[in-house]
Formats: C-alpha cells, sequence, structure tokens
C-alpha cells in the first residue's frame, strides 16, 4: 500500500509539473501574442493620428496660399508674396506624404486622387495669378480669382480633405477599441496566468510539505524499525551464540560420553577374541579325543586344529571380530573429530599481523614429501598479507593444499598455484590444481560434515572441508569451489584484510 501511495504522489507531483509547464507556456504564448498585437492595433491608432494631422497641414498650406495671394494681390508686398511661395511650395511635398500614409486605405486612396486633382487647378491658378500680379495685371488677377471661386476648386478641395478626415476618425474610433480589447485581454490573460502560477505554486507547496511530512514520518518509522531492529538482531545474535555454545558443549559432552561405552566394546571385543581362541581350541581337542580319552591325533600345543563345519564356524567367528573392530576404529576416530571441532569453535581467535606468503611455504615445507611422492609442483603467486588468526589461517591452507596433493591425477605430473589478491577491503585467494575435479553437483555435498564426493580411494572422515568453510566464516569470510570432472578444481577464499573480534559473525 505504501508503494502505491508513493506511485500516485509521484503521479500527481509529475502531472502537477506538467500542468504548470503548459500554463506558463500558454500564458507566455498568450502574452507575446497579445502584446504584438496591442502594440500594432496601437500604432494603426498613431497612424490615424497622424493622417488626420498631415490633412489639416495639407489644407492648413492651401488656405495659407489663399490667403497670401490676396495679400499679394491687394498691397503688392514682398512679404505676402513670399509666404505665397513658401506655401505652395510645401503643398505637394505635403501631398506626396499624405499620398504615402493612406497607401493601404482603398477608399482614402480613391479620395486622394481626387483632392490631388482639385489641388492641381488651384496650384495652376495660383501660378496665373501671380503672374498677372507681377505683369501689373491686377484685374485679370482678380477675374482668375472670381474665376476660381466660381468653380468651387476651394471648396472642393475642403470636402474632399474632410471626407478624409470623417474617414480616418471612423479608423480611429474602430482601432482604438481594437487597441482596448487587445491591452484588456492582455492583462486578463496575464492577471488569470498569474493566479495559475500562485495557485499552481500553493498546490506545489502543499504537496512538497505533505511529502515532507510523510518522509519525515518514513524517517521516524525506520529510525524507530532500525533500533528495535537493533535491538532484535543482537537478542538473536545472543540467542545463537548461547546456542551454538550449548550445540558445542552438548556434542563435545556427547562425543566425550560416546567414547567411554565405546572404550568398554573394544575391551569386551578383545575378550572376547581371547574367550573365543579358547572355546575353539577346546572344540578342537573334544573333537579328536577318543572315547577312552586318549588323544586321536594331537596337535601342537596351542594350536587348533579344526575340520569342516567348525572351522567355517571358527573363521566366520574371526571375520565378524575383525568388522566389529574395524568400525569400532572408525568410530573412534569420528568421535575424535568431533571432539576436534567442538574444541576448535570453542578457541578464542586472536589477530595478529600475518605473512602470508611465509606462513604458506612453510605450509608447503611440511608436506614437501607428499608432493614429491605425487610428482606434484606448488607454485607460489604474489599473495597479501593479512591481520588474523594464524592458527585458523594454517589449518585452513593446510586441508586445502593437503586435499590438492591428495586427488592429483596418477601418472599425471601435479600442478598447485596459489595466488592472491585484494579488493574493496578483502583478500582473494585461490587454490587451484589439475587434479580429478569435483561433479557439479556435489559442490555443495562436499563442505557437508562426514560427506565426500567421488570415489572414495583415499583415507579420510570427510570433515576436512567443513572444518575450513566453518573457520572462514568465522573470520568474517566465504568460500565457494568452480570444478568439473577431470578438469581440476579452483577453491577460492575471500577473507577480511583486517579481522578483529568484533566482526567475527
Amino acid at each position: 500500500m505504501r508503494a502505491e501511495a508513493h506511485r500516485r504522489r509521484a503521479f500527481w507531483q509529475i502531472l502537477l509539473l506538467s500542468a504548470g509547464l503548459l500554463v506558463l507556456t500558454v500564458i507566455s504564448a498568450g502574452s507575446v501574442y497579445l502584446v504584438n498585437k496591442a502594440r500594432e492595433d496601437s500604432k494603426w491608432v498613431v497612424h490615424t493620428i497622424e493622417v488626420e494631422s498631415q490633412i489639416n497641414a495639407l489644407l492648413l498650406e492651401v488656405r495659407r496660399a489663399e490667403s497670401s495671394a490676396r495679400g499679394f494681390l491687394l498691397t503688392q508686398g514682398p512679404d505676402f508674396l513670399s509666404d505665397h511661395e513658401k506655401a505652395v511650395a510645401a503643398i505637394v511635398p505635403a501631398l506626396d506624404k499624405l499620398t504615402r500614409q493612406i497607401s493601404n486605405d482603398p477608399a482614402q486612396r480613391e479620395n486622394i486622387e481626387k483632392l490631388r486633382a482639385a489641388i492641381e487647378i488651384r496650384l495652376d491658378q495660383f501660378s496665373r495669378e501671380m503672374t498677372f500680379v507681377k505683369q501689373g495685371q491686377p484685374d485679370r488677377a482678380t477675374a482668375l480669382i472670381r474665376e476660381a471661386a466660381a468653380g468651387n476648386t476651394t471648396t472642393t478641395i475642403s470636402n474632399m480633405a474632410n471626407a478624409m478626415i470623417r474617414e480616418e476618425e471612423r479608423l480611429f474610433r474602430l482601432r482604438t477599441a481594437n487597441s482596448d480589447r487587445s491591452q484588456t485581454l492582455s492583462a486578463s490573460m496575464t492577471g488569470i496566468g498569474s493566479g495559475l502560477v500562485v495557485l499552481l505554486a500553493m498546490i506545489s507547496i502543499w504537496l512538497v510539505r505533505r511529502s515532507a511530512r510523510v518522509r519525515d514520518e518514513a524517517e521516524a518509522r525506520l529510525r524507530d524499525a532500525n533500533v528495535n531492529l537493533e535491538a532484535v538482531v543482537d537478542e538473536r545474535t545472543a540467542d545463537l551464540r548461547e546456542a551454538n555454545d550449548e550445540i558445542q558443549r552438548f556434542a563435545y559432552i556427547v562425543s566425550h560420553d560416546l567414547r567411554s561405552p565405546l572404550v568398554n566394546i573394544m575391551g569386551f571385543t578383545s575378550e572376547l577374541e581371547e574367550l573365543g581362541g579358547d572355546i575353539f581350541r577346546r572344540i578342537g581337542d573334544l573333537t579328536h579325543v577318543s572315547a577312552d580319552g586318549s588323544s586321536l591325533a594331537p596337535g601342537a600345543p596351542g594350536e587348533i586344529v579344526l575340520e569342516g563345519a567348525d572351522k567355517q564356524l571358527s573363521e566366520n567367528f574371526s571375520e565378524a571380530l575383525g568388522f566389529i573392530k574395524t568400525s569400532i576404529a572408525k568410530m573412534d576416530r569420528l568421535i575424535s573429530a568431533i571432539l576436534n571441532l567442538t574444541r576448535e569453535g570453542r578457541r578464542e581467535f586472536q589477530p595478529a599481523k600475518i605473512d602470508t606468503r611465509e606462513l604458506i611455504e612453510a605450509i608447503v615445507s611440511t608436506l614437501a614429501h607428499q608432493a614429491a611422492e605425487a610428482q606434484a609442483e606448488i607454485h607460489l603467486e604474489p599473495l597479501p598479507n593479512l591481520v588474523s588468526d594464524r592458527l585458523a589461517l594454517e589449518q585452513i591452507f593446510s586441508n586445502l593444499i593437503d586435499n590438492a596433493i591428495k586427488y592429483l591425477k596418477p601418472g599425471l605430473p601435479g600442478e598447485i598455484r596459489i595466488r592472491g589478491r585484494t579488493k574493496l577491503g578483502y583478500a582473494i585467494f585461490e587454490i587451484s590444481d589439475n587434479g580429478r575435479g569435483i561433479d557439479p553437483k556435489d559442490h555443495q555435498r562436499i563442505f557437508d560434515l562426514f560427506r565426500r564426493a567421488g570415489t572414495q580411494d583415499k583415507p579420510g572422515q570427510g570433515i576436512g572441508l567443513a572444518h575450513v568453510r566453518a573457520l572462514v566464516r568465522r573470520l568474517g569470510g566465504t568460500m565457494s569451489v568452480s570444478s568439473e570432472l577431470n578438469a581440476g578444481s579452483t577453491f577460492t577464499i575471500t577473507l577480511p584484510i583486517a579481522w578483529n573480534v568484533s566482526n567475527r559473525n
């Protein structure tokens, strides 16, 4: 259930994060679009105002040209003439500028064409008027002014300009509304986006605080569980140690008590053997005594002379006693092995700094005679030094090297290699040979007490590898084997480089 709740919480957190990113993306894109649109609408509003201003400026220049022309006609003053010429010179550029400004509006383009035609007529009239005045023909200039007034050229200019202004006012109202709407939408989008961001932020804070609270509760439960677990582990370890000590004491007592009746059985078996000799001697004597008590076929003193069924019975009796004595000897060796194991289990290990190569060289020297008989060579490669129990290491390597020599292939020169390396605070030793090998199905069997694998043609009780693995475990290490039949064996031992009493379990 906790895993399911954790998955749901993670799903909602991811969903919330995705929603936040989506909202921010939409808000950013919408805000950029609306801001650009509002800027564009504002630009068109300003453009409309500029067009209206340009129309008014054009009308102002036309009216100024008319006023200065009439003043010059009446007064012949040079100032009026100069003013008139400046006004006429400014009309065409102003008209061209206005034409460029309204080029995007078809209706205004039609109006500007009509306005241009009327202005060109009026400019032609201005030119003729000024010519007549300059030539001293004011009457003809006055007549021309009356003609222009009768032709309504000025009125046409004014009407067309007013029509263009009304169109621009209509566009101004439309573009202002569009600009206001864009700004309103932009502000709304920004406000809604900000609200959503704040909401998502609050939800995120709530989820983070909730996750932190759940995590704190889980850590508190874990700490409590660890405290309880340590107490339980210590309690179980103490119980296991006590049980192990009890088992060792029990094994010692049982094996010790078994030896007493075994000694009795051995003694009585010897007495039974002597008694059997006397019994069969008397049977032999009775067999060769006649009815009057004289001996029929006396034998040598102490010699049992038996025939037929008596002889067979004597042989069966001797064979049975031999089996009993062999079994008693085997049981005595097993009891001795059990006593040795229990004594070793009770021995406290003492860590010491050990030169591993020196230790193994000493073991190899003690086994040199067996190695020579088996035509085996033992090669030592670089070995790491240890801090461990010397006696335990001697027993471990002695057993493994002795087994490697013992189980070589007959007639094949033996080759045994011992090498080591370190990794992550551990020393890894490998003892490999080119012997008969071990069937993979027996890889675990060989570590069981009193269990052996393969052909039983070598002396032993089946406790060596079990004892070695027990020692390795007490030293805080592990042991494994890699082998195939007729392909040799490699025993791998991993031990702490620096062992101490506190980590022996």
